[in-house]
């Protein structure tokens, strides 16, 4: 069964993600990478997310380093760096744009900072490919401007007044994964290990509750729940992408009390997320079953079921329990079913609760050639045994 599995993320890789997006994803007149893409490859709009930038190279740089040393993996890669240094940082603060037409011209910065995380582990891995010490000193930087910002007191703008404060998972989420691609490129050291120590225990101590069996998505700052909207309303896909995170710690670690708390994650959004009415996670559901007010809360999204199949197939490589195989098998039999595209490769992104399709797009700003190749690529090494 895990060979069989093996070989089947080889082929959807190899024969269905990656031809779907290369070359056309290649832009030729203006460097980077075009992404927004109808289901049968025709551009839908021209303009760049600058996480996927950032992201598409680290996933182009991670084949040529882990499958096979292309010369076009490496060039495209090194043509979406060039395009993020050359016009994706705001010269008056230095932070990076999240949006910005074909040709550079910015449209939009967010008062978060994840492109400069992207953009790290990019430079990370082309430092590994290459030996460039700039590309290792950039992705060194990177990495220190979106710790700064996202856990230097008073560095991000205030969205809300500071009457009910909250905190969220996903800044140690990223950083804890940003911090491990960086161990895994340019070697361990003291800061991104303590990095790490410090997310992990900042995972478990404020947003892991066993006594609900749930991971919360955002607290107040002592860890508490907001009993409010906001505070109440759970991202199952989210925190089980964080579980795989904790379990790949524990993997490199060989850390069974981190691995309990990385399966007690999945297993708790698990429960919670997945729709034993028509199959799938929903996207967003209430910490005591009450009303969520966002209206997609129960569309079906790609990137979840995606991060699922890494938790899955990862807890059963590390425990060896078949519970967890069940798991996996039954998020990909109902996610290749629905979301992806026999006839023109890779995956939609966007389906209804019932798993009939919302939209017909394969990329935008926020989808492009990342969370469907990234799970493809790690199931195929987890069923190899890494």
């Amino acid at each position: 069964m895990i060979q069989e599995l093996a070989t089947f993320y080889h082929k959807q890789l190899f024969e269905d993600c990656l031809p779907f997006w290369f070359p056309r994803a290649v832009d030729q007149k203006h460097g980077g990478f075009l992404h927004c893409f109808d289901h049968d490859g025709t551009l839908v709009d021209s303009d760049k997310s600058v996480w996927a930038q950032g992201r598409m190279s680290w996933m182009l740089l991670t084949l040529y380093l882990e499958h096979e040393r292309r010369s076009e993996w490496l060039e495209w890669a090194e043509s979406g760096l060039r395009f993020l240094e050359d016009k994706c940082t705001d010269p008056v603060d230095g932070r990076m744009f999240f949006h910005v037409a074909r040709d550079g011209t910015p449209i939009r910065k967010r008062r978060y900072n994840y492109s400069e995380s992207f953009a790290a582990i990019a430079f990370a891995a082309h430092a590994s490919a290459t030996g460039s010490d700039r590309s290792q000193d950039k992705a060194r930087r990177l990495f220190h401007n979106f710790t700064d910002w996202n856990f230097t007191p008073g560095r991000i703008p205030p969205k809300f007044t500071g009457a009910r404060p909250l905190t969220g998972l996903g800044p140690r989420m990223i950083t804890l994964v940003t911090a491990q691609e960086l161990q895994l490129r340019l070697g361990v050291d003291e800061l991104t290990t303590a990095w790490i120590d410090r997310c992990l225990e900042e995972i478990e101590s404020l947003f892991v509750k066993p006594e609900l069996r749930v991971v919360m998505e955002t607290v107040a700052p002592d860890g508490s729940v907001s009993d409010h909207f906001d505070g109440r309303t759970l991202n199952p896909g989210h925190a089980i992408e964080g579980a795989w995170f904790v379990m790949e710690e524990a993997r490199r670690r060989n850390d069974s009390r981190l691995l309990k708390i990385g399966c007690d994650m999945l297993d708790w959004m698990w429960e919670r997320g997945w729709d034993e009415e028509h199959g799938g996670l929903l996207y967003f559901c209430d910490l005591n079953g009450k009303p969520v007010q966002e209206y997609w809360h129960a569309m079906k999204f790609w990137w979840p079921h995606d991060e699922a199949l890494i938790a899955t197939l990862l807890a059963h490589h590390l425990t060896a329990d078949k519970r967890y195989l069940e798991m996996h098998e039954q998020c990909r039999n109902w996610a290749f079913s629905n979301f992806a595209d026999e006839q023109h490769g890779d995956w939609y992104g966007y389906l209804n609760r019932d798993g009939t399709r919302s939209s017909s797009l394969k990329g935008n700003l926020w989808k492009s050639f990342f969370h469907h190749p990234r799970a493809l690529h790690f199931c195929h090494r987890i069923a190899n045994g890494f």
